[in-house]
């Protein structure tokens, strides 16, 4: 989630315009992506920028302009990480209404999710919203071919083919962490996890040739 949360936060600070004006960098978010109806900066766009970022970063996105479309896109989970999507209830959780953004983090006291969003005080910013205000958290897929990379991986091994190892394996619902291309010890783990899905593999957390062969017969089926 690297690459999207850098798009995001390269736009920190994009805000309405007061008055009769729009910003066009606020209307290009439904714009570029193809959200019909978003014609002023003064309507909800807090979907809309979730859905650009989303895109630019070649990942799922809702192609709709409200909060609670997300809850179909990409794998709902329970543990999120930064750049996973939050949705948020608003007035009360049987509305329609809803925010939605990127969850950056949990406050200490674990009342407050920390989110980086559109349309968070007319801008893009870092808000913290009310915890018990979370909908559900959903974690976005590549659009585009998955990447199984070529063996051997194991630990202590680093760069972008381990990023897209931990990417493919959190998609087979197996928890490494943050995809940040360092094959630790929660990668090991995963992999480990990985090899119990075929009978007779060894088991030792490398990321060999017959790792790299189930793995890719997992996603074909």
């Amino acid at each position: 989630m690297e690459a999207l949360l850098k798009i995001a936060f390269n736009e920190l600070g994009t805000e309405e315009t007061v008055g009769n004006e729009d910003n066009p960098e606020v209307l290009k978010y439904a714009n570029e992506v193809g959200i019909k109806g978003i014609t002023s900066d003064e309507i909800a766009w807090c979907s809309t920028f979730v859905n650009w970022v989303a895109w630019k970063a070649g990942l799922q996105h809702s192609g709709k302009a409200n909060a609670r479309s997300w809850l179909n896109v990409g794998e709902k989970v329970t543990t999120p990480e930064p750049g996973d999507v939050v949705v948020f209830w608003r007035e009360s959780p049987q509305s329609w209404k809803g925010h939605v953004g990127f969850f950056l983090g949990i406050s200490p006291d674990k009342k407050r999710v920390y989110c980086l969003g559109g349309n968070q005080g007319n801008r893009v910013s870092v808000s913290a919203y009310r915890l018990n205000t979370v909908l559900a958290y959903q974690r976005l897929a590549p659009v585009t071919k998955l990447i199984i990379p070529e063996p051997t991986l194991a630990s202590g091994s680093r760069g972008t083919a381990v990023v897209a190892l931990q990417d493919a394996l959190k998609l087979l619902r197996i928890d490494v962490g943050t995809s940040d291309g360092a094959f630790g010890s929660k990668t090991e783990t995963g992999v480990k996890e990985l090899q119990t899905r075929q009978p007779n593999l060894t088991i030792d957390g490398i990321y060999n040739a017959e790792t790299r062969d189930l793995l890719e017969s997992l996603f074909q089926s």
